[in-house]
């Protein structure tokens, strides 16, 4: 039975994973809540939620609990955490009754931060709360041997950050945490298309635009795409076409200060090590990995081999889980 069940959260500013030991990713879905301000009840989370945004009468306001990787909203981020584990015991048909977690925090957080995510996961009633470093997550989803004396060195791009580290021996040698992400780049292109066209348009407007024509700083064929918005001067819908060209310019602030991290990051790196991540070279994980031309823009500029990870949205959830039975050794225990 599940009486002490064991499972990893990979709790992202943008998606919350849930990994369990025996059915793998169970659970994957936006890290949203709709919550009614009248009675403060939730009414929906993950998709349900993020389909309502911008779309919702007054009294329900759709809200994303974490920012930049930490929680922004204590009380919002643990109802989302109890309705989404609900969720998860009706897939796997069985009552999480006292589980051991794993979850993940930015190597960056504060120890305020990290007791918020600890607490909001004790609430509810989790038996051990064991927090990870999301690079090392990470590294582990990714399948590097994070427990041997080599140098792995992990660019985790995640929805509010970027993860930055050089694993050695199951810790972190060398890491640095930078608050850009997804989010940023799609304000980015939502700042963008307001000073250039004057057209106001949504985040999942511009997160598909993102997806669809969005690039790294690399050479490629350009591409248009017709978006929909409200124009700021007369007030009416309107319809504009962007191309990919003005996009990647819009994104080039946002990439460049990844880029940055990872070079402050292989600075600091003892010169054994660096040895290693020239033979190794370095492993992306998160959404941002998937930007087109991001694995070629980085190897151009480090001058060293860059590999995407086989499943670069999940590694982090599948590194908390598999995390589990070495998680002592990788000494990030917290009761």
């Amino acid at each position: 039975m599940f009486s002490s069940a064991e499972i990893g959260i990979d709790l992202g500013t943008a998606n919350l994973l849930i990994y369990t030991k025996n059915k793998g990713i169970v659970y994957n879905e936006p890290s949203v809540v709709a919550i009614d301000t009248n009675t403060k009840n939730v009414l929906a989370v993950g998709e349900e939620a993020k389909q309502m945004i911008g779309k919702t009468p007054q009294n329900i306001i759709p809200v994303r609990p974490l920012k930049d990787g930490v929680i922004a909203d204590y009380d919002v981020t643990a109802q989302m955490l109890k309705a989404m584990l609900k969720k998860v015991s009706k897939i796997i048909g069985s009552s999480l009754r006292k589980p051991s977690v794993v979850i993940c925090v930015p190597t960056g957080a504060t120890s305020v931060e990290r007791r918020a995510i600890h607490n909001a996961i004790k609430e509810y009633g989790a038996k051990y709360v064991h927090l990870i470093e999301e690079p090392i997550a990470a590294a582990i989803g990714a399948g590097l041997p994070v427990d041997e004396p080599v140098s792995n060195m992990v660019v985790d791009i995640g929805g509010g950050t970027s993860e930055v580290a050089i694993i050695s021996f199951g810790g972190i040698v060398s890491a640095r945490s930078a608050r850009v992400g997804g989010d940023k780049m799609d304000q980015a292109i939502i700042q963008h298309v307001r000073r250039e066209y004057n057209v106001l348009i949504g985040e999942r407007t511009a997160e598909n635009i993102k997806i669809e024509i969005g690039h790294a700083l690399v050479d490629h064929a350009e591409e248009t795409m017709d978006i929909r918005g409200r124009d700021l001067v007369t007030g009416l819908p309107k319809t504009i076409t962007v191309t990919s060209t003005e996009i990647q310019t819009a994104l080039k602030e946002s990439l460049e200060q990844i880029l940055e991290a990872i070079q402050v990051t292989l600075e600091s790196c003892p010169p054994e090590l660096s040895g290693d991540i020239v033979d190794q070279g370095i492993t992306l994980t998160g959404g941002g990995a998937l930007l087109k031309g991001m694995k070629d823009w980085l190897s151009g500029e480090l001058n060293v081999p860059v590999h995407i990870a086989e499943d670069p949205l999940a590694c982090v959830a599948i590194g908390t889980g598999k995390s589990l039975k070495m998680i002592h050794k990788l000494q990030k225990i917290t009761k």
